[in-house]
Parts: structure tokens; sequence; C-alpha cells
């Protein structure tokens, strides 16, 4: 069984075994409005195995806050507009971001028809008629998109065919059966783009010269390197948009330049994988060299892969000089893979970075 296999078992049965508790109490953050001059909805797309406001589960134990409480709930409370989608659990990017087009317009999930006969699988799928996400969306009514870990992948695909279409879409499809996400012209919808340790360029936990087997059209296959980056080429980034990355890291090098986790504060489901991918260099089945850049990690993703896609422009975040249309790479934030969302066994109180983060977004 491989790493990611590996951890999503593990990760549903400690899930599924701490449901009953209830949440730590964790202290709260002061919110200051005076600078905002926008508060567009917030919409948080999960990663691999994940869930949101959909799934019955969400409230007993939310993605977002984990054990240190629910975090739109918070958010919310403070002055935000925010809501936790729900896309399915290891779908591609392609299907994820459809789902989220689906519940963001309260309407029939429509995978596209070109994708689906290409792929095999059904045109439609879950229909949110009359439970769309959100009331109201539109270039006035903009929305703010954060994408955690494979979520990341989801946001940007969303961003893109919401700015280009499809072009294979638009060619299968007549006009007035065609999906509105396959259409485009829509960049002005979308304020901003976060992602929260995401896989931008894949992950080593898949392996680097011999990758692990994974299913065309599904989250396993985008995470693999070279897959990961031949997404990233079909994938453009709006200048009306802004662009920012969390990349997280949880392990030291040792003399030999390898990385190890810092046990005491990573969860215990990702220290094994930790170490795995604290030594893995080589060169991919497409011919990308992973150097010893990949080797710090959050214990299952790599924190150079989740700095920035590299076929994108990006820059360090400069609070004097934030720009659209360029990736706006934050400060690395020291945590494992779960620490944005707040964590199980080792929690952590992220409400004052997702305050001060969305508080600078509302202040462009």
């Amino acid at each position: 069984m491989g790493i990611i296999n590996r951890i999503t078992a593990m990760l549903m049965s400690v899930i599924m075994g701490l449901l009953s508790f209830f949440g730590i109490a964790l202290p709260d953050y002061e919110v200051k409005t005076d600078d905002w001059n926008t508060n567009y909805k917030y919409i948080f797309v999960h990663g691999l195995m994940g869930w949101g406001e959909y799934d019955f589960y969400y409230p007993i134990m939310p993605y977002w806050g984990m054990f240190g409480g629910e975090l739109m709930k918070y958010l919310n409370n403070n002055g935000f507009d925010c809501y936790a989608a729900s896309v399915a659990g290891t779908d591609s990017a392609w299907d994820r971001a459809c789902e989220l087009y689906a519940q963001l317009t309260g309407t029939v999930t429509d995978y596209g028809k070109a994708h689906a006969e290409k792929y095999g699988h059904d045109r439609y799928g879950k229909d949110f008629t009359g439970k769309a996400l959100i009331d109201e969306w539109d270039s006035e009514n903009k929305i703010n998109l954060l994408g955690h870990s494979f979520g990341g992948a989801t946001v940007r695909t969303f961003a893109h065919l919401m700015a280009q279409g499809n072009a294979e879409e638009i060619a299968a499809t007549s006009p007035d059966d065609i999906s509105g996400l396959f259409t485009g012209n829509k960049a002005d919808y979308i304020y901003s783009v976060t992602s929260l340790a995401a896989p931008h360029n894949g992950t080593t936990a898949y392996g680097v010269e011999v990758a692990e087997e994974a299913e065309p059209d599904t989250a396993a296959y985008d995470m693999h390197i070279d897959n990961a980056l031949a997404l990233n080429k079909t994938l453009s980034i709006s200048d009306s948009t802004y662009y920012f990355s969390f990349a997280c890291s949880m392990t030291q090098a040792d003399e030999n330049g390898y990385y190890h986790p810092i046990e005491e504060n990573m969860e215990k489901l990702f220290v094994s994988s930790s170490e795995e991918i604290g030594k893995l260099t080589g060169t991919t089945p497409g011919g990308y060299v992973v150097g010893n850049e990949w080797l710090e990690n959050d214990g299952l993703v790599n924190t150079f892969s989740a700095l920035a896609p590299l076929s994108d422009p990006s820059t360090a975040f400069d609070a004097s000089d934030v720009r659209k249309g360029i990736w706006n790479v934050m400060p690395v934030y020291y945590g494992d893979h779960m620490s944005l969302q707040g964590g199980m066994t080792v929690v952590n109180n992220v409400k004052p970075l997702y305050t001060e983060h969305l508080s600078m977004i509302n202040s462009l």
C-alpha cells in the first residue's frame, strides 16, 4: 500500500474514533474592519478525502477548524462571509471543479460532454437545484476561493475554467446545453485564490523514479509530479485576480541534508511519510529532476511544491505591493499538513492566521 493510501486509511479511522469528542476551546482573535474595502464571500474547498457543509458529519467534526473549533462559524461571527464546499474526496481537479460550480450556482453537476466521453463516466452528477451554497454570485458579487491540499488544484482549475472556458467542451456541446463553467469570460467573478499546503507541482509521496500507478481522472493521478506539471501547463492565471499561497513545513535537516519530521509537532499519521519524503530525490519518468529542494515537507506535501506552480509567475508576499496576476507567496507556515485545518491530535489555533489573511484581502 502506498504512502497516500496508508495515510487516507489511518486518517479516516482516527476521525471516526474521535467524532464523539468536543472541540478544544482556543482563544479568539480581534478582527479589525476599519481598513476593509470589500467583504466578498469566501469559499473554502477541502482536500483529499475531505468534507464540507453538504456532508452530515461536518457539524460533528468540521474539516475547517477540527478540534480547535468550527472555523466558518468563528469567521462569520466576526464579520466575514464564509462557506465550506463539499466536493468528491478522490476525484480529479476537473471533476471537483465541476461539482464546485454546481454548488455555487445551485444546478446539476455537469462534468462536460467531451470530458465524460473521454473518461467513460456519466456526464451528470449530484443535483444542487434549490440547495446552492451561496445566494448571489456574479461580477459584482465576487467570491474568494481557498483550497487546502488538493483543494488547491481544484480552485485553480475552477478559476481557469471560469476565465478561459474549455475549447473541447464548446466544440462538443450545443450552446443551449453547455455548462456556464465551460464557456469562460467570467474571470471577474473571482476576486482572489488562496492555496493552502497545495501540491501545485505534485508530491513525492507518490514516488519519484517509480511512481505508484493511478487511474486517469482521479486526484491520485493529478498529484503525480509529471501529471501535476502537465496540468499546470493547461491552467492560466488571470490579470484581474489576486493569488496567494501558503506552504507548510514541519521538518528539519540533518548533517547530510536529509529532512526529518519534528515529531512532537506533527500528527503521528504523517511521521513515516515525512521521513520517506525527506530523502526522496531522482528523475521522474517524464524527465523532471527532483532535487534536494523537494526534501523539506509537511508530512504529505513537499514545501517547495506548495510555494507556487512552477509554470506561473510568483513573488514573495509584500504587504505594500500586493499584485494581481501573480502568485504572492506567503512566508512558510511552520506546521504539518493538517495544521492549516486546525489539527486533530496536534491542535493548532488557526483563527489568527485566517483572520489576518482574510482581513488583508478585504483591505485590497
